[in-house]
């Protein structure tokens, strides 16, 4: 009987065994992960992230992201190498010293979970509720998410600075866009939007669509916004590689499509701001 109770506990432990995984917790030090060359390991994050690669080992790891997982696969070994990890919403970093050998009669390698400790106040460490900090900024926050959505358009990996409390929010690229600029010959999509303290910013790309350059004018733009801003004020001629810009739109209290006029509202406008009418590409990478 009590052979038959043993055997009966191991076939019930033996799911959780399979699913065992490494726990690796962020301390803002390099986290070490190992691979074993034309085997997948899986490093579990929970958090949407971009993943900075070398360029030197593009063509020995394979990296793929997806709904907070990060899949990796070396197709040869290396010596550690470091990659970085950027959160999407917050902008802040992990780094991981990755390293590739053959596996010589080894089990294969256990997924990886990187687990975060929240931040403690000297408050909660005693035991105590801590008080409700004042929302004091140095930078007003319409700056802050149209510096941080101009940075993501632009500029490297490295280059994104964290802000603290910044969440990606789901836009459609389908919004009708052709209240925006009504009497201008351009093509308008979205493209992403982030929120802080009520505020959100909409990230938009401007196409020219005529034949001649265009020069553009926050003031002309229609709608209910708290700031705009223009990462260009001049359009090349369409088809030329100055012809595309990004536009940044700062929304209070309300999403980027309850704050544009209605159509009906613009006789004889433009209707060139139609997404369906912006053919694919991305912003020029020029200051």
């Amino acid at each position: 009987m009590m052979k038959k109770t043993a055997l009966m506990f191991l076939i019930a432990l033996a799911p959780f065994v399979a699913q065992a995984v490494e726990l690796l917790r962020w301390e803002r030090l390099p986290l070490p992960v190992s691979l074993h060359v034309g085997e997948e390991r899986v490093v579990f994050v929970e958090r949407e992230m971009r993943v900075g690669v070398p360029a030197h080992l593009k063509d020995r790891l394979r990296v793929q992201s997806a709904n907070g997982a990060i899949y990796l696969r070396a197709a040869e070994t290396f010596p550690p190498i470091r990659v970085q990890l950027q959160d999407a919403a917050s902008g802040a970093f992990v780094l991981l010293d990755i390293t590739a050998f053959e596996r010589d009669g080894e089990t294969p390698l256990e997924p990886v979970r990187i687990v975060f400790d929240p931040p403690r106040t000297d408050a909660a460490q005693k035991g105590e509720l801590p008080a409700q900090p004042s929302a004091v900024r140095d930078t007003p926050v319409p700056i802050l998410l149209t510096r941080f959505a101009a940075q993501n358009l632009y500029a490297p990996l490295r280059a994104i600075e964290p802000v603290a409390g910044i969440a990606r929010v789901n836009v459609r690229s389908s919004i009708d866009l052709g209240t925006l600029l009504p009497f201008s010959p351009i093509a308008c999509r979205a493209l992403a939007a982030w929120r802080l303290e009520g505020y959100q910013v909409t990230a938009i790309l401007v196409r020219n669509t005529s034949p001649r350059a265009v020069r553009l004018d926050a003031r002309d733009l229609q709608g209910k916004f708290v700031a705009a801003t223009l990462q260009h004020l001049i359009l090349g001629l369409r088809g030329d590689a100055t012809d595309t810009t990004a536009l940044y739109l700062v929304t209070r209290g309300r999403g980027l499509a309850e704050s544009l006029l209605p159509a009906a509202g613009l006789p004889g406008a433009n209707p060139a701001g139609r997404p369906e009418e912006l053919g694919m590409g991305g912003a020029r990478n020029e200051k």
